[in-house]
């Protein structure tokens, strides 16, 4: 029997590349999306295209969407600054609907190709407050696909949007990574990396990822800058 078939949001960070192995464990084809939305760097899609081939993906798309246009978030405007330490309340690099827009392409692509599992790395433990990011967002896209699409209300099956991080530390993502065999080396999580995929070691992503390798004893494989080294 053929096995069944999942989209996975794949951004380039160490959350969904655990994501993809995590999937792939439980028995999916895996069918890997990522996006070139206007973000500051395109490094992180080097790093999609390492982790999709090194993780077995059956295949792997990027599309180009226009997020960059409208601007508003510190990762798509390049006259608005990453800041270097946490912000209370939503972040500046919260991209405006990011998201759901992902979602809604994702859910497409799963409409095509006859996956009725969709897997994102969110998560509502170690994350910058981002609105799209927790669970309450998850489940509602999850039953609007279910009456939205035709494999749904046709099908006998229902579609399901998958987070198996929501609830977990980085340090408990790293752990089950590693176990999983995810290179982390392969991945780029930094909001402003270098065109070599270097990280800044200063952003609120270069802290939360420096602090879940620590708290996993695992050693942190992050290439950084030299002027901006961590310490």
């Amino acid at each position: 029997m053929s096995k069944p078939r999942a989209v996975i949001l794949l951004s380039g960070g160490l959350d969904s590349a655990t994501v993809l192995a995590i999937a792939r464990s439980q028995g999916f084809d895996c069918y890997a999306l990522s996006f070139d939305y206007g973000q500051r760097h395109k490094a992180e899609l080097d790093a999609c295209r390492r982790i999709a081939s090194d993780l077995g993906a059956v295949e792997h798309r990027v599309l180009s969407i226009g997020l960059g246009e409208f601007g508003g978030s510190a990762l798509t405007d390049l006259d608005l600054a990453v800041p270097d330490k946490q912000e209370p309340g939503i972040p500046i690099t919260y991209v405006p609907a990011r998201n759901t827009v992902f979602l809604s392409l994702a859910l497409g692509y799963a409409e095509v190709i006859g996956a009725w599992d969709i897997f994102i790395g969110v998560n509502a433990v170690d994350y910058s407050g981002y609105p799209d990011c927790r669970p309450a967002f998850i489940k509602a896209f999850e039953q609007m696909a279910n009456v939205a699409t035709k494999a749904a209300v046709e099908g006998e099956e229902q579609l399901h949007v998958r987070a198996p991080l929501m609830d977990l530390s980085k340090a408990d993502i790293i752990r089950m990574g590693a176990r999983l065999g995810v290179d982390y080396g392969l991945t780029v999580s930094c909001y402003q990396a270098d065109e070599a995929g270097r990280a800044c070691g200063i952003c609120d992503s270069c802290r939360l990822r420096a602090e879940g390798f620590r708290a996993a004893r695992i050693a942190d494989p992050t290439p950084y800058q030299k002027k901006n080294t961590k310490s």
